[in-house]
């Protein structure tokens, strides 16, 4: 059975679809079988490895609405083992039009659990906010990642982060874990990103990886082609650094 996996963080900006993106391409370059569940209305994840969302007949909102099932709108991405569930632009009123559906906060979950066996890891990419995409995120994950930019406001909201986990964990999904953070746009000259990481190091003993992704502008590049970072640019620090993020995801 798969691992779940969301990666969330109600600021935008983080690097959070980039982290999900990137992570799945070298998980499947280990041989994995990886889905993406793009849960994000702005389909960021979707068109950021290549698939036309706006050409797509349906999508994740279709399958959450139980206007057809997870697996017909599941897409391989022209990578080995790698697989997407896609949004397309009907999921952006998703959070209104769903609002009233009995046990509305399953809905996720009860699609995932048709499809998981089928993959070694599924990575849910949340949308920058805590509405009911997002906690039909955590609520189907066995696990949270959490990518944080290493500036100034990035620990400002973070106790919020926590507190809608605790809700969830209290109310929802009793057994959802916290596999860690993970610090995103790093610059190693500056001495704010120091101060951030230590106070992470307060936030997360122990749930903090090693492993640092660096700002890069070939990170956010690689997206604008539909492409992820070891198909644009494998020898980039910013996919080296991808690369031995997932080899500590499969470590643990």
């Amino acid at each position: 059975m798969g691992k779940v996996i969301s990666v969330v963080n109600q600021k935008g900006g983080v690097g959070k679809t980039t982290t999900t993106i990137n992570l799945a391409a070298y998980l499947a370059q280990y041989g994995k079988r990886v889905l993406v569940v793009d849960l994000d209305p702005q389909a960021n994840a979707t068109s950021g490895i290549g698939v036309k969302h706006k050409e797509l007949p349906y999508g994740l909102y279709e399958a959450l609405a139980g206007q057809t099932v997870i697996k017909d709108i599941i897409l391989n991405i022209g990578q080995n083992n790698y697989y997407v569930a896609p949004a397309t632009l009907s999921l952006a009123g998703a959070n209104i039009e769903l609002v009233n559906v009995e046990n509305r906060e399953f809905l996720l979950d009860r699609l995932i659990k048709q499809v998981r066996d089928d993959y070694d890891f599924v990575l849910i990419d949340c949308p920058p906010s805590l509405g009911l995409l997002t906690i039909n995120g955590l609520v189907a994950a066995d696990e949270v990642l959490i990518p944080v930019q290493s500036e100034y406001f990035a620990l400002e909201g973070l106790g919020q982060l926590l507190h809608t986990i605790n809700l969830v964990q209290g109310n929802l999904k009793d057994d959802l874990g916290i596999l860690g953070a993970v610090i995103t746009m790093y610059t190693r000259h500056n001495r704010l990103s120091g101060e951030v990481l230590r106070e992470l190091c307060q936030y997360f003993p122990n749930r903090l990886f090693r492993t640092i992704i660096p700002r890069d502008d070939l990170l956010a590049e690689a997206p604008s082609y539909g492409q992820t970072i070891l198909k644009y640019a494998p020898a980039s620090k910013g996919a080296r650094a991808y690369e031995n993020l997932a080899r500590e995801i499969l470590q643990i």
